[in-house]
């Protein structure tokens, strides 16, 4: 049984499973357990046991009888964001922007948090906010 995990709606399904195909192995060591660009469900694992899944938005909209609302709220501030630990932040975000991420944040040290963390922020091809952390 699969421990607890996040598991992300998304509206650009194809666009998502190629960002985080190419980032969450090299960034976690997951590896993709089952899944193809087509969704509607992709799921990645660590040590068999689920790490990070996506879902696409529409399908679980169908499944809850929410299809007439809007995918996305109005402008507002992130309600939830998607951390990863790495060994190298710079490193992380290279690869992460190189697979259609897009800056939110420069890579910076962040004593104020914590007396050796380091920490950029992204966004993936869905808009989601993305933490890149080492401490």
């Amino acid at each position: 049984m699969d421990a607890l995990y996040s598991r992300l709606l998304v509206t650009r399904f194809a666009e998502c499973f190629a960002f985080y195909r190419a980032v969450l192995p090299p960034l976690t060591g997951a590896a993709l357990a089952k899944g193809a660009p087509e969704g509607p469900y992709a799921s990645w694992d660590l040590a068999d046991q689920t790490l990070l899944a996506l879902f696409d938005r529409s399908a679980m909209a169908a499944t809850l009888g929410t299809a007439g609302l809007p995918a996305h709220a109005a402008p507002g501030q992130d309600a939830a964001m998607l951390v990863l630990r790495v060994d190298d932040v710079d490193a992380a975000l290279d690869l992460c922007l190189r697979h259609g991420g897009t800056p939110a944040g420069a890579a910076a040290d962040r004593p104020e948090w914590a007396p050796t963390l380091r920490s950029a922020h992204l966004r993936d091809p869905d808009g989601r906010l993305v933490e890149l952390q080492s401490y």
